[in-house]
């Protein structure tokens, strides 16, 4: 008898330790889940160009991205994104000195702080070509053969928080100022500062500048008599606003806000100067179909009068909370190269 009960005790104490022990487990891979998020989208379509006589077709891949992020503690967290489609996009961890928003310390690789537009997510702005011409210039997203395709994103740190009950958000970083995944090569670091203010929920108006030191990675059009590897002067500033019918509680699926961007940004690389602006415009036409339109014109050097005017139109249905359907045309009027026409399709994927 107490041979029985012996090992009775000894299954039963067996298997409250195999309960406790997956109900820990259980509870740890709750908190951990709790803590991490996981996000994606795809960009892919169709572009049709006429120029110079010459018709071009193809479909195309566009980004895909996918990230996550871990919240370590309440206070810090880090986060990593990559592009299938090309490189490793982003890699930070941010800490949060203050209680509240006031103060948080970024360190590693993210998007810079230049103009409106640059830190905006592909998903939510209008235009298929994402940026303006002047933005993709001027932040780095690939149109400047001196600096390469950087995406927009840099090696570096900055602090950033908003200030005065939610009324000012301010940005100050020490970068690199060469680009995704290398070293510096100059050994010069650039500065970047950013200040948004918002007088009401519906209305941001927004200043950016840069102070830095480029090395060409490339020859470029643009700016012939900077050589391959020479250090050159690369600054930049850009004033702005954007307004907003809603701002809270927006679905893009079934409830979006009509909206207006408009800035001027101009910069120097060497002793050429550029500049620019655009006004980038949605409106909500009915359920979940916009109707959008931009006028985008940049001078990529003003002594040599290199200068193009964008004009786009375009439809967007909505059709399932981030994802959507783009439809757009652009006319290309140019000052330096051959006009062009330009229609695009695309599909946009993202949760």
């Amino acid at each position: 008898m107490k041979k029985y009960l012996f090992l009775f005790l000894v299954i039963f104490s067996t298997n409250m330790y195999s309960q406790e022990k997956d109900k820990n487990s259980i509870d740890w891979l709750k908190q951990i889940s709790s803590r991490i998020s996981v996000n994606g989208y795809a960009q892919a379509g169709y572009t049709w160009q006429h120029k110079d006589g010459k018709d071009i077709n193809t479909f195309d891949i566009k980004r895909t991205l996918l990230w996550a992020k871990a919240d370590i503690t309440d206070r810090w967290s880090f986060l990593f994104m990559h592009d299938f489609s090309s490189v490793v996009q982003e890699f930070y961890t941010d800490y949060r000195f203050s209680k509240g928003k006031e103060l948080t310390v970024r360190v590693g690789q993210f998007k810079n702080s230049y103009s409106i537009e640059n830190p905006l997510s592909p998903t939510k702005l209008e235009l298929v070509n994402v940026c303006s011409q002047g933005v993709s210039y001027l932040a780095g997203c690939g149109s400047d053969p001196l600096f390469g395709i950087q995406y927009g994103r840099d090696l570096g740190m900055k602090i950033y928080g908003l200030l005065f009950n939610n009324h000012i958000y301010y940005e100050l970083a020490l970068m690199n100022g060469q680009g995704v995944n290398v070293k510096d090569k100059n050994n010069k670091k650039d500065v970047i500062a950013r200040l948004d203010y918002r007088p009401t929920e519906n209305i941001r108006i927004v200043a950016s500048g840069q102070l830095g030191t480029g090395h060409a990675m490339a020859s470029s059009i643009y700016n012939p008599e900077i050589s391959i590897g020479e250090d050159y002067t690369r600054n930049r500033w850009s004033v702005g606003a954007e307004w907003k019918s809603r701002v809270n509680d927006v679905d893009y699926w079934k409830v979006r806000p009509s909206s207006i961007r408009g800035e001027l940004l101009g910069g120097r690389d060497g002793k050429a100067d550029s500049y620019g602006g655009y006004v980038t415009a949605s409106i909500p036409l009915c359920k979940e179909l916009d109707a959008i339109g931009s006028i985008d014109y940049f001078n990529y050097n003003k002594d040599l009068d290199m200068d193009q005017t964008n004009y786009t139109i375009g439809v967007q249905h909505w059709f399932h909370r981030q994802c959507r359907v783009q439809l757009q045309y652009t006319y290309s009027d140019s000052g330096y190269d051959a006009n062009a026409s330009l229609l695009q399709a695309q599909l946009q994927v993202a949760f």
